[in-house]
């Protein structure tokens, strides 16, 4: 009987070392390390949101006539609000390219409305608007700083998945998917066109 005991005690311990050096708890810490690295994107990109709305009647109380270029902006801002990422959506390559298109469109009626404002000098020198530009300003800096880790959480969770014998857990027992990276927009080369009339 001690025999059998000793021999339960072993295989308890080969069985705990042999899960412990399988990469299952370490595959899971990575994956919420990309969830948290997304929530702090999707938390960027909203304070971007919520701060158009107060830039566009800043501007709009100075550049009535400026009404195509304001509303584009309010239009995109609802566009980009209405596209959303759930964690599970992290691993399909179409649904990113969705928000990234849409969030791009908020990002170019912004472009077109911050060219608008270089016609009205006192719009510029307006302490609300010149607030409310640094403001935007610093949020595009902390969404730039999001994805990038972001990509970098992506980047160790999608190598772990792939990595011997972690690839083995991954297969066998949790089946987790690849996650995708959030990459330029389409164009986002291209050098923007900037036209006064």
């Amino acid at each position: 009987m001690n025999r059998f005991r000793a021999l339960c005690v072993l295989l308890a311990m080969g069985l705990s070392l042999a899960l412990g050096g399988c990469g299952y708890n370490a595959l899971q810490s990575q994956e919420e390390a990309v969830f948290k690295a997304w929530a702090d994107v999707e938390s960027n990109l909203q304070r971007r949101a919520d701060l158009v709305p107060n830039l566009v009647e800043t501007v709009k109380g100075f550049a009535q006539q400026e009404k195509d270029v304001l509303t584009g902006v309010v239009e995109a801002r609802a566009k980009a609000t209405q596209v959303t990422i759930n964690p599970q959506d992290l691993s399909d390559p179409a649904a990113m390219e969705r928000l990234q298109a849409a969030q791009g469109g908020l990002s170019s009626a912004l472009g077109r409305l911050m060219v608008v404002v270089e016609r009205y000098p006192e719009l510029k020198s307006n302490q609300n608007f010149l607030d409310l530009q640094n403001q935007l300003e610093g949020t595009e800096n902390r969404i730039n700083v999001a994805r990038q880790r972001y990509n970098q959480a992506v980047e160790q969770f999608n190598a772990a998945i792939r990595k011997f014998p972690y690839n083995l857990t991954n297969n066998f027992l949790l089946h987790l998917e690849r996650k995708a990276y959030f990459k330029a927009e389409a164009g986002a080369q291209a050098v923007p066109q900037v036209k006064f009339d």
